[in-house]
């Protein structure tokens, strides 16, 4: 992963994106015992005398099979999380300390990780199958925790026509084993992310609303430029402004 952060970083760098220096510098590291089961990001120092990490839980897993992690590392690095996270800290005299450090919104922040996986599969980056399938498997993931998230939260009946549990209302039991069934992950990790979704309503929901906003705020901005549209220029614009909210978000970039 280390390794795969470097080279990725290398490659975007002048090519699709300006990365400041300083933002340059992340590190993969093993994550304690005791947190959630999933790869997470923490961003570098204000500073940067610390830099940006990616944290890989392992678990009990004695086999770490690639490719469902590619896309992740992505995700959780350059061009995901790290990318505007750095950009955002390194711009000190164009934006507020507010915006830099608290000024983050959810939906932009993961939508821009969960865009910028597609973005790297637009950009040739998963043209191993396996890793393109990981990408897809995680998608199918999101969408899956999309569902559960506003099932049990809202307390809503399964729709009738379902073949699964059709009219009983969702709970935590049916949320596990409805992502056992469609998420296609690890028994362990399973059981993990249903307790997340119980303790922070809407966390899986922000993934696919914002990555559907900045995907909407590109198709804009390409209908405006036309001919003239230019990907390294948008994104550049588009994390130079910083962190807000998604409506803002697309009126400032798509001027919808």
């Amino acid at each position: 992963m280390q390794e795969l952060l470097d080279r990725t970083t290398s490659e975007m760098d002048v090519a699709h994106f300006d990365i400041p220096e300083p933002a340059r510098p992340i590190e993969a590291m093993i994550a304690p015992p005791g947190g959630a089961l999933i790869m997470y990001y923490t961003p570098p120092y204000e500073d940067f005398t610390c830099p940006g990490r990616t944290w890989y839980a392992t678990g009990d897993k004695t086999r770490f099979p690639l490719w469902g992690e590619v896309a992740v590392t992505y995700h959780e690095g350059v061009p995901g999380h790290h990318l505007h996270l750095g950009v955002t800290l390194y711009l000190s005299e164009k934006l507020s300390r507010f915006q830099r450090i608290l000024g983050q919104t959810s939906g932009y922040g993961e939508g821009w990780a969960l865009y910028a996986e597609r973005l790297m599969a637009e950009l040739g980056y998963l043209e191993n199958p396996d890793y393109y399938l990981g990408m897809l498997r995680g998608q199918v993931v999101w969408i899956v925790r999309v569902i559960i998230d506003i099932g049990m939260h809202l307390v809503l009946p399964v729709p009738n026509d379902q073949v699964f549990h059709p009219g009983e209302r969702w709970t935590p039991e049916l949320g596990l084993e409805f992502l056992e069934q469609r998420g296609f992950i690890p028994d362990a990790l399973v059981a993990s992310e249903v307790v997340k979704h119980l303790s922070v309503p809407g966390q899986a929901i922000r993934y696919k609303v914002g990555e559907r906003a900045w995907l909407k705020a590109r198709e804009g901005a390409m209908r405006r430029a036309g001919a003239s549209f230019d990907l390294k220029e948008f994104h550049n614009r588009a994390l130079s402004m910083g962190p807000m909210g998604l409506d803002q978000m697309s009126r400032e970039l798509s001027g919808v």
